[in-house]
């Protein structure tokens, strides 16, 4: 991804495998959201600690398109970029198999966030610098 902000890279583990041998599609839902929780910590944001404050962000929609196959022992990186759309705060994902620099999946995930009990505008995401 040419203009992402951050990126992780990650190990598929075998136990992630399908009888296929390939990574479960359920997994890769996983892979996402542990690079959005760790990209909060790189903005001195915890999931954790905004959760305990009140300020809960949910995922509201998530688009994933397989492109290739991961499997065991792939080195992989997850890298993001975020747009404010209204009240959302959109992650544009990739998942890139470093071997190769394949691109396995494309996603877009649509978040939301509540502050106490009231959907934000949006604003809070500004507030967060995420």
């Amino acid at each position: 991804m040419k203009d992402s902000v951050f990126e992780i890279q990650l190990k598929v583990r075998d136990y992630e495998c399908d009888i296929q041998g390939v990574v479960n599609n359920a997994v890769y839902q996983s892979y996402l959201e542990h690079a959005r929780h760790e990209y909060l910590l790189s903005k001195s944001q915890s999931f954790k600690e905004l959760t305990a404050q009140g300020i809960l962000l949910m995922v509201a929609r998530i688009e994933m398109d397989f492109k290739r196959p991961l499997s065991s022992t792939d080195v992989f990186a997850v890298q993001l970029r975020t747009e404010r759309q209204g009240v959302k705060l959109v992650f544009f994902q990739e998942i890139i198999r470093i071997s190769d620099q394949a691109l396995c999946l494309k996603a877009k995930v649509d978040v939301i966030a509540k502050v106490g009990d009231k959907l934000s505008r949006g604003e809070v995401f500004d507030a967060l610098d995420i």
